[in-house]
């Protein structure tokens, strides 16, 4: 087994987990990914093998069917499944944010009906906070949700909804004005609500249409589409948790623990695009020797394998800060950051090794280069994580003067 990311203190039942994910990834992965990727092939097949394994139920309960098992658990296979092909720990990504906003904050109604199919992989999830004029500022949300006898009409339309086309079940964040008057914070009039629908694109329920996938340089493979709502009716009863006017934090926690599971994809990734380059730099020579022989590409091999070292260690630490109980967005957001901005850099080292090489699409770097800059913006640019990080620091340390 590779030296590199390595995490100590692990149950024999996380092993073994990890272990089955790695082989699977190795197996099943790896050798179809870039073919699929470069079709922009839904990797059926592989989510299938996915579900055999129980991959779509790894932190739901065992009491609704799932493996109950940790974030941190969770982390680590989603950092392998990334190493081989990041767009499929985003096919994953999403339908766990959704089982773990259900788990915390579901009414009991809501979890008895859900999450057994989830943690079975027939129901799959998307989450849906951004809009095409929004981007990171959540708090200027235009959707809109009114109340109607025992039902609520939602209009607006969403942006950016991985598996939008292919997930069964979304959970939306909208305005919902009644009960906060005018004037409430925003944050504090919006609502999430659980809106179930048929897989596919066009109108897929009575006024909800996923107009079809949007196309992208990279992250390809999984659908990412818009999400339009005209008239759409939803039962009272798929408010999230029951009452209106919490969604922004139940959004909030759900992003949190997404902003592990993105550092763990830049982990994998980068750990990809580290083998990749020790591997061609061992096999490729310049001036009669290896290239890996020549201390400058000593020197970038040893930034890297420094930097994979690093990312691992800050996401192990912010899954187990959380999986502790105690708040973890000053961690998640450290190891967010840290991960996407190094696995950038890893990835452009590898692809500079490569040479002329890594601008071929034969080459599995070239994927990897279009893939490594989505981790920059997902759950949260990296302007909004030194915000967040430099708030919590204030917190921690205020002056006493």
């Amino acid at each position: 087994m590779a030296r590199l990311a390595q995490t100590a203190g692990l149950t024999d039942v996380q092993q073994e987990i990890v272990s089955t994910v790695r082989d699977f990834v190795d197996k099943e992965i790896i050798p179809v990914a870039t073919g699929l990727e470069h079709r922009d092939e839904y990797p059926q097949e592989i989510v299938d093998g996915l579900k055999e394994l129980g991959l779509f139920g790894l932190m739901i309960p065992e009491e609704y069917g799932g493996l109950g098992e940790s974030l941190l658990t969770y982390a680590l296979c989603v950092e392998e499944i990334a190493r081989g092909w990041m767009s499929v720990s985003g096919i994953i990504n999403t339908h766990f944010i959704v089982a773990y906003m259900l788990k915390q904050h579901g009414t009991q109604e809501q979890k008895d009906h859900f999450l057994p199919r989830m943690a079975a992989g027939d129901i799959r999830g998307a989450f849906s906070m951004s809009e095409p004029a929004l981007g990171s500022d959540v708090s200027a949300i235009t959707s809109k949700a009114v109340k109607d006898g025992d039902e609520y009409v939602l209009n607006g339309q969403k942006m950016w909804l991985t598996n939008g086309g292919t997930s069964s079940l979304v959970a939306v964040l909208v305005r919902s004005d009644e009960g906060h008057p005018e004037g409430t914070a925003p944050h504090k009039s919006m609502t999430t609500f659980l809106v179930e629908k048929e897989p596919g694109f066009g109108e897929v329920r009575p006024g909800l249409t996923i107009p079809g996938k949007i196309d992208k340089m990279g992250y390809k493979g999984v659908d990412t589409t818009e999400l339009v709502m005209d008239g759409l009716r939803i039962p009272a009863d798929r408010v999230l948790g029951g009452v209106t006017g919490r969604g922004f934090y139940q959004m909030m926690d759900g992003v949190e623990v997404g902003r592990v599971n993105v550092a763990a994809r830049g982990c994998g990734v980068a750990q990809r695009a580290f083998e990749l380059g020790v591997q061609y730099a061992q096999q490729r020579h310049t001036f009669g020797k290896p290239i890996a022989q020549h201390q400058a590409i000593q020197f970038k091999l040893a930034e890297m394998a420094t930097k994979v070292e690093a990312a691992h260690a800050m996401m192990v630490n912010a899954a187990r800060k959380k999986d502790s109980g105690e708040r973890n967005d000053l961690e998640a957001g450290m190891a967010k950051y840290l991960a996407s901005e190094y696995c950038k850099e890893v990835v452009e080292d590898a692809f500079r090794i490569h040479g002329g090489y890594g601008f071929s699409k034969e080459y599995e770097i070239e994927r990897l280069y279009r893939e490594a800059p989505m981790l920059l913006i997902g759950e949260g640019t990296a302007e909004i994580q030194k915000m967040i990080i430099g708030r919590r620091l204030l917190e921690e340390y205020r002056f006493q003067g």
